[in-house]
């Protein structure tokens, strides 16, 4: 193991990111406040009258990483800043009407390997706890939530293109913030219901969500694409002296689409939350968050983009450079 992992002194230790930034052990898992914590988990384990359960079978183990997992859970990492991919986005296509499941019975990954889970729409990268998650590209922050896989924090960066961070143990930035490429989002954590279940065997990591016109894409490139990362299907981490961020491109909506979304929802509760977002930009990017994560909540999914976008390469991990030089693919 010593052959393939750096050791404390060289990663910070996750103990010394913890003490240094204030996470405690309930906040680096998703689980502060405790009653609300476990109120959410037990919700995306069981489901309610709206959301199926959570699905699960032996097919869900091969995300254990004997190895990786403990590990990267005592603040060790991989030498060089070699960041391993736990899951790829899955490219079948029911994807997107999968919730919660941690199956691997139809998932492909863009190279058509099975990388991935039946559910899985980010990308998970393998970072030890309290790592700094940073800005992928320019853009603005339009949501900062908190939900059973713990803090996200949704950038605009204008042109179609959303980001979504998830599993933070600390979301810093804040609604409304202009950030640069590299800008600090948060510290990472370990906060998906699932690793929790699995532990230790299954390694803290970030889930990166990329979306281009509502939808969620895979930013790597299958052949013919074109990949959403500036370095193609090779990212790395943001340099210390990022490139100048293109000028932002602020998009239009469809109101009527939007509207008409909302009124396909099912949950009256979230309807009702939806309808009263009066502002155009802030109650779009809250139904693209509502049907990201509660997809079958809504019977109705019209695109609510007035335009249409094409894949270009804009984005970095969303690390920095010294804990992501590369990534082990």
């Amino acid at each position: 193991m010593t052959g393939r992992l750096r050791g404390v002194g060289c990663y910070g230790g996750v103990v010394l990111r913890m003490i240094r930034h204030r996470i405690g052990p309930l906040e680096a898992v998703g689980l502060r406040p405790l009653r609300a914590g476990l109120a959410r988990c037990w919700r995306d384990i069981a489901g309610d009258a709206l959301t199926p359960p959570m699905r699960c079978g032996p097919s869900a183990l091969r995300r254990c990483r004997p190895l990786l997992g403990p590990a990267t859970w005592a603040g060790l990492a991989s030498p060089g800043a070699v960041v391993p991919v736990l899951h790829f986005v899955n490219r079948a296509p029911r994807a997107r009407e999968a919730a919660r499941d941690l199956r691997a019975t139809d998932a492909r990954d863009f190279r058509g390997r099975r990388r991935t889970r039946d559910s899985q729409l980010g990308t998970d990268l393998v970072v030890p706890i309290g790592t700094p998650v940073v800005a992928p590209t320019g853009g603005v922050v339009v949501r900062v939530e908190d939900r059973a896989h713990g803090p996200s924090v949704m950038l605009d960066h204008g042109d179609g293109l959303v980001t979504i961070c998830a599993s933070l143990a600390r979301a810093t930035a804040r609604v409304g913030d202009r950030v640069a490429r590299g800008a600090l989002l948060g510290w990472s954590g370990a906060s998906s219901i699932d690793d929790l279940l699995l532990f230790p065997w299954v390694p803290p990591h970030v889930r990166f969500i990329a979306l281009l016109d509502g939808e969620p894409v895979d930013p790597f490139a299958a052949h013919g694409e074109l990949s959403l990362w500036r370095e193609g299907n090779t990212p790395r981490g943001v340099p210390r002296e990022p490139a100048p961020d293109e000028a932002f491109l602020e998009d239009t909506f469809d109101v009527d689409a939007i509207d008409d979304a909302i009124a396909a929802c099912r949950a009256h509760a979230l309807r009702d939350e939806l309808d009263r977002t009066r502002d155009l930009r802030a109650r779009a990017f809250a139904l693209l968050s509502a049907r990201l994560f509660a997809y079958g909540l809504f019977t109705y999914h019209p695109p609510i983009y007035a335009t249409r976008h094409a894949r270009r390469a804009r984005l970095d991990l969303p690390l920095r450079r010294e804990d992501a030089h590369a990534l082990r693919l």
